[in-house]
């Protein structure tokens, strides 16, 4: 029987929903024997693969490098979980987009203020461009399945994997499911 191909996916927040899903413990052994995890910020793994059978994302749509990896995550994924308040509803991420235009806000923060070299980090290269508001994944791309909360408990990231892997979750019906 071929394993179902699962990942998770980190976007704009704070990891604390991949923590949640490593609080599954021994559940995670079983998980690994029915499923290879193809993916994760958790694993050592650059490029997002395709075929995979369901991912799982956590955080909102941020930056531009969130954008295209949602945007890589649906077109390779059957089944695409929003995983936490932040990917279900833009949550604390979201909380700069009443603040304006983000390049005037990292002028403030870094020009503007004392700062070491007064470079604005996306401007060095060293992060991506802000988008000009942070959004919820389903705003981005169609999301299959919601599991919210901040972050969600592992009872319920685990029910909603449950359910995945016993066929529960039907592939694309165009009506999204929400665990919780």
């Amino acid at each position: 029987m071929k394993q179902a191909r699962i990942a998770t996916a980190w976007l704009g927040g704070c990891s604390g929903c991949h923590m949640s899903f490593l609080d599954m413990d021994e559940w995670l052994f079983e998980l690994a024997d029915v499923a290879d995890i193809v993916y994760s910020p958790i694993a050592d793994i650059k490029e997002f693969p395709s075929d995979v059978d369901a991912t799982l994302v956590e955080g909102a749509v941020a930056n531009e490098d969130n954008l295209e990896l949602a945007r890589d995550i649906r077109a390779k994924s059957r089944l695409v979980l929003s995983f936490g308040d932040c990917a279900v509803s833009g949550n604390v991420t979201a909380m700069r987009n009443p603040l304006g235009d983000p390049l005037q806000i990292l002028e403030a923060v870094y020009v503007d203020a004392p700062d070491r070299d007064g470079l604005i980090p996306n401007a060095a290269g060293i992060v991506p461009p802000l988008l000009p508001k942070v959004l919820p994944l389903h705003k981005i791309i169609r999301v299959d399945a919601f599991i919210p909360g901040c972050p969600p408990p592992a009872d319920r990231i685990q029910a909603a994997l449950e359910a995945l892997l016993e066929g529960v979750l039907p592939p694309n019906r165009g009506e999204a499911i929400r665990w919780g």
